[in-house]
């Protein structure tokens, strides 16, 4: 599939959210969701969904000197071999390190753009990956395995609604077990009875989302469930409830 419109086109970050200049100490880039095939452009949804998400991680980590950035696709669509979001998601870290240098990355991705997130990790600015509902691949279909060998030495979380009847968790459960076969520190939280926009318990995801970016790119202690998700062998550290009210005061 060629990518036809999207070639003239250009990714790029949207405004940041945060401080700037020298005072930025950590990137998160958030990733929004996508299609598995498209030359369209990225979704207004999907975006304005991002930039919640990047808005509600830069006001919790802005006395760190955290900012965040949403990326926006030249194109919403994965687009098979292409891998358009990963490789849309690799410039984007590149883009972080032009502006702020050596300074730690988070990738955080929704649906598709979990899946970019996950497939991006390996790039060297990149300490921590969250993946919020990702899209998968059918293991064993028409595409090979996803790899998982570039999440060495970051730590990974995922976080998957059980109730999601669009993107399948027992696939980011999967991709999950082999993936801490070489890296200890991935865990996996399950939102029981959450559906595919994880809203039923938005307030437990955000706040969970907030102690894993501060706790991997500023050394903030984890929360007990994080640490013991974390330290925990399959398939209980990949298979962690979120209870409901984490986070709250």
């Amino acid at each position: 599939m060629g990518l036809g419109a999207a070639q003239v086109r250009a990714a790029r970050l949207e405004k940041a959210w945060g401080p700037a200049g020298a005072t930025v100490s950590g990137v998160v880039l958030v990733l929004p969701a996508g299609e598995e095939a498209s030359e369209r452009r990225p979704s207004r949804l999907a975006v304005g969904s991002a930039r919640g998400l990047g808005r509600h991680l830069a006001r919790r980590g802005r006395g760190k000197g955290l900012v965040t950035h949403v990326v926006r696709y030249r194109a919403r669509g994965w687009n098979g071999p292409q891998a358009l979001l990963a490789s849309d998601a690799q410039w984007a870290a590149d883009e972080a390190v032009r502006r702020y240098g050596d300074v730690p990355v988070c990738l955080a991705g929704v649906g598709m753009g979990g899946r970019a997130a996950l497939r991006a990790g390996g790039h060297p600015a990149v300490h921590s990956v969250l993946a919020l509902a990702p899209w998968l691949p059918e293991e064993g279909g028409a595409e090979p395995p996803e790899p998982v060998k570039q999440l060495a030495g970051r730590r990974v979380m995922i976080v998957h609604g059980t109730k999601d009847v669009r993107n399948d968790p027992e696939l980011s459960f999967r991709l999950a077990a082999r993936a801490k076969k070489a890296n200890r520190d991935i865990c996996r939280f399950e939102v029981h009875a959450d559906g595919h926009g994880l809203r039923q318990y938005q307030d437990e995801v955000r706040a969970l989302s907030v102690n894993f970016v501060l706790g991997t790119l500023f050394g903030v202690r984890f929360a007990r469930p994080v640490a013991d998700a974390l330290a925990a062998p399959p398939p209980l550290g990949l298979r962690m409830p979120l209870a409901s009210g984490f986070g709250g005061r």
